[in-house]
């Protein structure tokens, strides 16, 4: 007698190490889910060495930007466990620079990894779960997609854009079935403000405290004073977006960390205007940006 295997099969993109890490263990020890757990092939021994395979795990090297490897591992599944019932696009980097520093090498590898990958794995598993008419797309984003911060305009533009195509595909996919989900998380309590990296011109300005090196100074250790006193850690926010799985009718966007739901809610009910200035003069250090500007240059008001 054939046992019927009634357990989601969930692909997760970006598991080596953060949110993506900690999703990819709460979902194992749930032991209710397939999973395929994935990372580029720099990360892949290390979780490979962390994940056993088994007939519910597939641990496999996966680059959002590689077309050839994102069909490649999608047939594999299909062949073996029959689809794909829920995409988790986590994978992403993070580039930290003022717009005037950030060059277009890492412009389009943030842009690349963060949106062009995401949509490229959304459109090699949407075939599949318009066939069977169910699936669920959970893209992870973050509150700077919503409220970009200086020296990170370039990553809040690749999460915009992301949010963006998100909103766009809920509507296409409603009809057939195919749940969207949106995820925003702010600041977690972890280490991943260490794998921030700064663009050329603004490693080259801290050192030489160039041009804009006092938004550097003051931004760097903001965000790490911030992630540190976070009540949100990667693994509470991985239960979280289990909730979010398992749930028939999930929403489509929510914020799962307390400054995420604080800041749409004030950017939501205060003028743009008005949002901005306060947002700029609760920035520590401030009052102090630009002052090597010279007096007779006007300041925007």
């Amino acid at each position: 007698m054939t046992i019927k295997d009634d357990r989601k099969v969930v692909l997760i993109t970006g598991c080596s190490s953060g949110l993506g890490f900690s999703l990819a263990e709460t979902l194992l020890q749930a032991d209710r889910y397939k999973l395929i757990i994935t990372t580029r092939g720099r990360s892949i021994e290390k979780l490979r060495g962390h994940f056993q395979e088994s007939t519910h795990v597939m641990v496999r090297e996966l680059d959002v930007n590689d077309p050839t490897q994102i069909y490649g591992l999608i047939n594999e599944v299909c062949c073996d466990w029959g689809g794909i019932d829920t995409l988790v696009n986590n994978a992403g980097v993070c580039y930290r620079s003022v717009i005037e520093h950030m060059d277009p090498d890492a412009e389009l590898e943030q842009l690349r990894t963060n949106y062009l990958g995401p949509m490229s794995v959304i459109r090699a598993v949407l075939p599949l779960m318009r066939e069977r008419g169910r699936g669920h797309i959970v893209n992870i984003s973050s509150v700077s997609g919503s409220v970009p911060m200086p020296t990170m305009g370039s990553y809040s533009s690749s999460k915009h854009a992301l949010e963006a195509a998100s909103e766009a595909l809920w509507y296409e996919t409603r009809p057939y079935g195919i749940q969207v989900t949106l995820v925003q998380p702010g600041f977690i309590r972890s280490d991943s403000y260490k794998n921030v990296v700064l663009s050329k011109k603004a490693m080259l300005s801290t050192e030489v405290n160039g041009s804009h090196a006092e938004f550097y100074r003051s931004m760097a250790p903001l965000v790490e004073r911030l992630m540190g006193f976070s009540l949100s850690s990667p693994v509470g926010i991985a239960r979280k977006i289990q909730r979010i799985v398992d749930m028939p009718r999930p929403p489509f966007r929510i914020g799962v960390t307390a400054d995420a739901i604080v800041f749409r809610f004030l950017r939501g009910i205060l003028p743009n205007s008005l949002f901005r200035r306060l947002m700029y003069l609760l920035l520590p250090g401030s009052t102090i940006w630009g002052e090597r500007v010279p007096s007779s240059v006007a300041r925007a008001g």
